[in-house]
């Protein structure tokens, strides 16, 4: 039997979905976001084992291949003199490694891989979240953080994969990944800029978006 969650988003009750892997889901009927049940979370040591098992090398040229349009998104819009974060930076912050070869300041923020609280302490003219936003396990929590670690004129830039449209949730190959906990159809998106960041957003090929405060 289902049992009923809020969504960690909104905090609307959300309705579970049925069942067809071994985790569970639950869909918000206000923000459209898709959250895994809370009880089947990861807790930290797993998580860190988890991210262990990823290679991400930052100077592999299919990672950098990957983050390519992000990085060339970010450089179409941000000067080199804007300072950067790079949050959720992981074990080879390769977008960093990219924009540093371009000029670019950044400071990186990992809470298993660069743990300095110090760089939470000031702003950002832009933040990137590259893979991160899927990762979070309450996200109302998460882009308040952003939100309090953007400038007045700043943009967030996200990458993930939104909710898709023509296949079942189901077969959907991105909620496979154990740590891919919150999923994003193009409303919630569209709710986070509303009721959160309090900007306008673009969503770009259903897996880049920016945030804008300017």
């Amino acid at each position: 039997m289902h049992k009923t969650q809020d969504c960690p988003l909104c905090g609307c009750p959300a309705i579970p979905l049925i069942q067809t892997g071994p985790s569970s889901y639950a869909h918000c009927p206000i923000c459209k976001g898709i959250s895994m049940d809370q009880d089947q979370l990861l807790g930290p040591k797993e998580e860190w084992d988890f991210y262990l098992g990823h290679n991400n090398d930052v100077h592999d040229p299919r990672y950098q291949n990957f983050v390519r349009p992000l990085v060339d998104l970010i450089e179409s819009r941000q000067n080199p003199s804007h300072k950067g974060l790079d949050f959720g930076a992981g074990s080879g912050p390769v977008i960093s490694h990219m924009l540093q070869e371009r000029g670019y300041s950044m400071y990186l923020y990992d809470p298993f891989f660069h743990p300095d609280l110090s760089v939470l302490e000031a702003q950002y003219r832009f933040i990137v979240a590259c893979e991160v936003i899927e990762h979070f396990h309450t996200p109302k929590t998460a882009f308040c953080q952003l939100l309090g670690l953007l400038e007045p004129r700043g943009t967030l830039y996200c990458r993930t994969t939104l909710i898709p449209v023509h296949i079942g949730f189901d077969r959907w190959h991105y909620k496979n990944d154990a740590t891919h906990v919150f999923f994003y159809h193009e409303e919630t998106i569209a709710w986070i800029a509303k009721n959160i960041l309090f900007c306008d957003y673009t969503i770009i090929d259903r897996n880049l978006m920016f945030f804008s405060r300017s």
